[in-house]
């Protein structure tokens, strides 16, 4: 499945995934949870990945304090606050990070929204991930914290799919968000 939903996403073209970009920032900045937060935990979008930077930069300019993932040698993630564009550096396996202060992998439990990055959505909001682990390890800290965040996951219109494989350890999302609009599942 993850093979097909990435070759998928390499038939993208630049007009396409700029079209989305767009899309998913509008319907995601009129998400409630996204509105009222005063902190999002997001993630910079690379490669084929439907994008984020126009909303990161639509949260910040709100006010909202966004933190983006600091990729650590065990595959865990560390934070940081995002500080625009200009402030991201170049790391490991293709992705850019923020270049301030690191918080420590906690500092995700503070946020009142997290989006997370996903290859697919089933219609139970079960999240299909790249197959790292690093956000099943977030996901898990603000499970063992008590955090209740609203998670929020970005795809494409043809990722969100009649079934996902299933782990013991997977969390549903809340809300899935595509260039169509959005779709919530049961809290």
């Amino acid at each position: 499945m993850r093979r097909a939903l990435l070759t998928a996403r390499a038939a993208l073209t630049d007009e396409d995934r700029v079209r989305t970009a767009e899309l998913l920032a509008r319907h995601a900045l009129e998400l409630a949870e996204l509105a009222e937060a005063g902190t999002v935990a997001a993630y910079v979008s690379v490669g084929r990945e439907p994008g984020t930077r126009a909303l990161l930069d639509a949260l910040r300019e709100r006010g909202v304090r966004v933190l983006l993932p600091v990729l650590l040698p065990d595959n865990d993630l560390d934070w940081a606050v995002y500080e625009g564009a200009a402030r991201l550096v170049k790391a490991g396996r293709g992705l850019l990070e923020p270049a301030g202060e690191r918080l420590g992998p906690e500092a995700v439990c503070s946020a009142d929204a997290v989006l997370l990055p996903g290859l697919a959505v089933d219609g139970r909001g079960m999240r299909l991930g790249r197959g790292g682990g690093s956000y099943d390890r977030v996901l898990a800290r603000l499970a063992q914290a008590g955090a209740d965040p609203a998670l929020v996951v970005l795809l494409y219109a043809n990722e969100v799919v009649a079934r996902v494989p299933e782990e013991p350890h997977d969390h549903p999302v809340h809300a899935v968000v595509t260039p169509e609009g959005v779709r919530r599942f049961e809290r």
